[in-house]
């Protein structure tokens, strides 16, 4: 590994469910150390001089799943399971708002639907019908998908596809299972 001349080497945190490049930060060895010995993202702090676990203050913590270095040697990927958003802002990553992928944005705009329960809202009254009833609109939206694959257009299955994802993302929410423990176990099949 190839340190700078102030110590430090750039580190990239990638979201290990979504690919998505979370923030970049700087570690020194002890950092570097603290990480492999804990399993917890660990930085040096330029502004504040010294180590720092990522999430001590706001508990935003990224766990490490896997340290990997480029192949100059200069720079450090942390692949991580990020607890909460990882920029500073709130933002989701430290590149925008945007960055987040589909079903990540959709769980969390249905998320804050659970928590402000506007009168207007769909994905408001579906939560507060319960657990079952959405349950049985996952349901319906699955015989309506499959009916769509065996006899209409491409078109409409993936319209009714939208709307089966949509509502389970519901019931994941109704449930309080967060999105994230799905992909993880969609991430563990997968390898």
């Amino acid at each position: 590994m190839r340190f700078g001349d102030d110590g430090l080497v750039p580190v990239v945190a990638q979201s290990a469910l979504s690919g998505e490049v979370l923030m970049v930060a700087y570690a020194d060895r002890a950092a570097l150390s603290r990480t492999r010995d804990t399993g917890d993202a660990h930085y040096h702090s330029r502004s504040r001089g010294g180590l720092w676990r990522k999430g001590e203050t706001s508990g935003h913590t990224q766990r490490v799943v896997d340290v990997r270095v480029d192949c100059d040697g200069d720079t450090v990927l942390y692949v991580v399971h990020q607890t909460g958003p990882a920029c500073h802002t709130g933002a989701p990553t430290c590149f925008g708002e945007r960055a987040a992928p589909i079903l990540v944005r959709l769980a969390d705009t249905i998320a804050e639907r659970a928590r402000t329960r506007p009168a207007e809202s769909y994905t408001a009254k579906l939560l507060a019908a319960g657990p079952a009833a959405a349950a049985r609109k996952v349901g319906e939206e699955a015989v309506e998908a499959v009916v769509a694959a065996g006899s209409e257009t491409p078109e409409r299955l993936v319209s009714e596809v939208a709307d089966l994802l949509y509502h389970v993302l519901v019931l994941l929410e109704a449930k309080q299972v967060p999105l994230d423990r799905v992909l993880e176990e969609l991430e563990r099949r997968a390898r």
